[in-house]
């Protein structure tokens, strides 16, 4: 459990590190102009791996569903959406607006098994966890008084 830990929290620390560097790219050329290159520097970033691994299993690709093909397009949509927020509310804001996001859907994608995971039914303890996540939002992204 402790390398599951570890690896959320890398990924905590990239989404929080990516947010300001994308606003940064995004003043100085653009939305679509800076989701290119993002998206552009991670392809060469898992590719050339990739590339020294012969290929690993692209060709099973067409074997995934077509809207696990898809999946791309969120990647572009969280980037975009923090954007879109940093210069506006700040990266916790916009960090915490994500994650508030991702817990809401991933609660209705748990409940009901939804894109092949295996369900976990949304009881009294995982709605007061959420509702608690969702009175904390409030206090960070509120306006100072």
């Amino acid at each position: 459990m402790w390398l599951v830990a570890l690896v959320g929290i890398i990924g905590g620390v990239a989404i929080a590190v990516q947010a300001p560097l994308a606003s940064m790219l995004n003043d100085r050329m653009g939305v679509l102009e800076s989701l290119f290159v993002i998206h552009l520097g991670g392809a060469i970033f898992a590719g050339v791996p990739l590339a020294l691994a012969g290929g690993g299993q692209l060709a099973n690709a067409p074997q995934a569903p077509w809207y696990a093909l898809c999946a791309g397009i969120f990647g572009l949509t969280v980037v975009a959406a923090m954007v879109y927020m940093v210069p506006r509310i700040g990266v916790a804001g916009a960090v915490i607006l994500i994650v508030a996001g991702q817990i809401s859907v991933a609660a209705l994608i748990d409940h009901f098994g939804w894109l092949g995971v295996p369900a976990q039914s949304l009881d009294l303890t995982r709605v007061a966890g959420m509702v608690l996540v969702f009175v904390g939002v409030w206090f960070a992204v509120r306006p100072a008084a």
